[in-house]
């Protein structure tokens, strides 16, 4: 009975003290340093799923908001459903953040700080899953720009060394709708629904394109041209950044396309079409233009959809030669997956610094050997991977840092950035409909049944070699690659991996070129003058009768 009354003592005392301590961190949260984040009826009458943000900066030079990115301001985020107009979100030091995982960790002073609200919508796609996802406003899925996402104006706060402080901040403005520019002379624009995306997403998923035309294409309403399909980012600018005024600034952008007008509209141009697509997808602001179970059909939608209706409403020459790929970044993965999964309907690829094609390095992690994306272990050293660095190879940014900063702007892979779409382009489909991704974004431990999916469907270099009996026929002469030997995002390792495979490649040779600049960063490769006439050499090369060329006028 002593026993029993003793034991029964003690789990009472035991509950006490785990009581007392849940109060006292109850009381320190609500005491604390946190965030209200509201929007009323007036801005947005329905109540919004998606996610909250609190951004703090030292300066207002520009707008919190437009301060994120991976060397920016610390800003702090968290999801919310059903969040009705006149509730409050509340964000404090339980919500992750970057570049500090928690607002414990901001020191006190003065800050200029903003609300945001990123307004998600449900898709409900053709294969039965239900997501909650940005959709694309034609601004390039970038939310912290996107029309129709809500933000207050920005307050200039102290945060006492006591830290007990609660601010409210009312998101009553509305991001305006994208005014595209209007067509002109030389610069025409498409944009349309998509059936094949729409009918994937639930929801209207729609394509365009930017279509520069050559000079004398007025005046000679027969000839047919060349195309150069510039892949790349999301942007509504024309190919190049063509621009006919002379700029009334130093705006190097500016002058660097009036720069290139001016060749264009020269007889040492070619006679061609540029065109630019957009593509925009939930995840990201470009699909890298390929079929993805997380994205959907992009690549069959470009080539069945997008293309055909480029080619319809313009004068271009409908044959696989005189259609030539080019771009750098996305857009030199995207040229040259496109050449490759399509190797029979494109002429030709300019590939500049392409992001992973060989995923032993995807950029400083081999997916297939490494059991974390975010160190690097040998024997009892554990060292971090790196992600970017400079010129003299001093690293800017590790992987974790790069991927904690995915993780503070959204959850299941709907940050909208680099990584992210990585993950939903080349990954499988997880089981509550979004991505099933290569790591966990917080450990960084790799799953290995996913790193092989993506060896089976995306690695460049892996599909080239068991492939190439079958499909180098296609391919030879068409292969184009440059990168700088000092990438700054390491892109050169993988692209040194697919080079060996090619040089090794017999019955056919793939004919091609592999060029490394020395000492160069993301993105080198040749400039546009170069590329152009490079293209219009290989068209007369490949032409079936090179006797038949008017748009050579």
């Amino acid at each position: 009975m002593f026993v029993k009354f003793k034991y029964r003592s003690q789990s009472v005392f035991v509950l006490v003290v785990l009581l007392v301590f849940v109060s006292a961190c109850v009381q320190k949260t609500e005491k604390d340093l946190r965030f209200e984040i509201t929007f009323p009826e007036s801005v947005h009458p329905d109540s919004i799923t998606g996610r909250v943000y609190v951004i703090l900066a030292e300066t207002k030079n520009r707008e919190p908001r437009l301060q994120i990115h991976a060397y920016g301001v610390p800003f702090f985020g968290k999801d919310i459903d059903c969040l009705s107009p006149g509730a409050s979100a509340v964000i404090d030091q339980r919500d992750f953040g970057y570049p500090l995982e928690s607002l414990s960790h901001l020191p006190h002073g003065d800050y200029y700080v903003q609300g945001f609200v990123n307004v998600y919508t449900k898709f409900e796609r053709s294969d039965g899953h239900v997501l909650w996802m940005h959709n694309d406003q034609w601004e390039g899925q970038r939310w912290n720009r996107s029309p129709g996402n809500l933000y207050s104006e920005v307050k200039k706060i102290t945060i006492p060394p006591s830290r007990h402080n609660s601010i409210r901040l009312n998101c009553d403005q509305k991001i305006p709708p994208v005014q595209v520019p209007p067509d002109t002379k030389w610069v025409k624009r498409l944009k349309f629904q998509s059936k094949m995306l729409t009918e994937f997403w639930g929801k209207p998923v729609y394509l365009g394109a930017t279509v520069l035309l050559p000079k004398g294409y007025d005046e000679h309403p027969d000839v047919h041209y060349p195309v150069n399909y510039i892949q790349g980012h999301f942007s509504l600018r024309p190919p190049h950044g063509f621009q006919a005024e002379e700029p009334h600034s130093d705006n190097r952008w500016a002058g660097w396309g009036h720069e290139f007008y001016k060749f264009w509209v020269s007889d040492d141009s070619p006679r061609m079409l540029l065109v630019t697509f957009q593509h925009p997808c939930p995840y990201y602001d470009d699909s890298y233009g390929v079929n993805s179970p997380n994205t959907g059909p992009y690549g069959d939608a470009i080539i069945q959809e997008l293309i055909p209706m480029v080619e319809q409403n313009f004068r271009i020459i409908q044959k696989p030669y005189a259609r030539i790929l080019s771009g750098g970044s996305t857009g030199g993965w995207i040229s040259l997956a496109l050449q490759i999964f399509y190797p029979e309907f494109f002429g030709g690829t300019w590939s500049l610094c392409p992001d992973p094609v060989d995923f032993r390095y995807f950029q400083c992690i081999n997916i297939y050997k490494d059991e974390n994306a975010y160190t690097k272990r040998r024997g009892w050293i554990q060292v971090p991977t790196p992600s970017d660095r400079s010129l003299d190879g001093i690293v800017r940014l590790t992987s974790r840092q790069r991927n904690h900063m995915e993780l503070a702007m959204g959850t299941r892979c709907r940050s909208g950035e680099q990584i992210d779409i990585f993950q939903a382009v080349f990954g499988p489909i997880g089981e509550d409909g979004y991505v099933k991704p290569l790591f966990d974004k917080r450990s960084g431990d790799i799953d290995p049944k996913v790193a092989q999916y993506w060896r089976e469907h995306y690695d460049l270099r892996h599909y080239l070699e068991r492939n190439w009996e079958r499909m180098g026929q296609d391919l030879e002469g068409k292969i184009h690659i440059y990168v700088g030997d000092m990438d700054t995002y390491y892109l050169n390792n993988a692209v040194k991996l697919l080079e060996r495979f090619l040089e090794r490649t017999t019955d056919p040779y793939y004919n091609g070129v592999v060029e490394y600049g020395d000492g160069r960063p993301h993105c080198w490769g040749p400039d546009r003058k170069e590329l152009l006439k490079s293209f219009q050499e290989h068209i007369l090369n490949n032409a079936p009768d090179s006797g038949d060329v008017p748009w050579l006028y």
